[in-house]
């Protein structure tokens, strides 16, 4: 028997509650690619940015950095653009810093966007096996109490093994996605510490101008 005629006949002898969990899971699997993409397309284009940026903001091109972050999408674009917007009416570094954190603040939803759902997805995973088994076993000891005695054992065992599937089933789907959270909240807190450190040189940068003789 091949991998593949085990996995239908798993499958199907779950029961109905194995077609919700699939459901469960192609749902999870489909965020998990499209925020796993994201963020490291993110990371990608904020790099980028970075790098183009930063020997303007030395060289004290201000406005040339502007007129270049306040055409872009990227996160490290929008930040900065708060951030050289505030230079023209305040010179205070806290001012500066209190308006890119406005800028961070409006960006990071976007960044943690449907990763929660993961978390979520998993928990209803369980709880649709666990609901699938606890069903089959009320069926099993049903059709047992109508059963000829001598036949009960085995019918009690044969349809326990069966209910069991969906809480396996469930379980092997919750615990995958339970992992992806994990790291798509290691990534997202990875990007948005690398939005902050950004925002600290910058405003290092711009300080140091500002300093007379610098």
């Amino acid at each position: 028997m091949d991998t593949l005629t085990i996995i239908a006949r798993f499958f199907q002898e779950g029961g109905l509650f194995m077609y919700p969990i699939m459901i469960v899971l192609a749902l999870g699997v489909a965020i998990a690619v499209e925020r796993y993409l994201f963020l490291n397309n993110s990371m990608k284009n904020n790099t980028m940015m970075w790098e183009q940026l930063i020997p303007m903001v030395k060289k004290g091109e201000f406005q040339q950095a502007l007129s270049v972050t306040a055409k872009t999408s990227v996160d490290i674009g929008k930040v900065l653009t708060y951030g050289l917007v505030r230079m023209k009416g305040a010179k205070r570094r806290e001012d500066i810093e209190t308006a890119m954190e406005e800028g961070l603040m409006e960006i990071m939803p976007r960044l943690e966007k449907r990763t929660h759902y993961l978390a979520t997805f998993a928990n209803i995973a369980t709880l649709l096996g666990l609901l699938g088994t606890i069903i089959g076993l009320i069926q099993a000891f049903t059709a047992v109490a109508n059963a000829n005695p001598a036949e009960k054992a085995d019918l009690l065992s044969s349809s326990i093994s069966v209910a069991m599937n969906t809480t396996a089933f469930g379980l092997m789907v919750a615990i995958p996605l339970l992992l992806v959270y994990t790291l798509l909240q290691t990534k997202t807190t990875e990007l948005v510490d690398s939005l902050e450190m950004a925002s600290v040189k910058f405003l290092n940068i711009i300080m140091e101008k500002a300093t007379p003789g610098a």
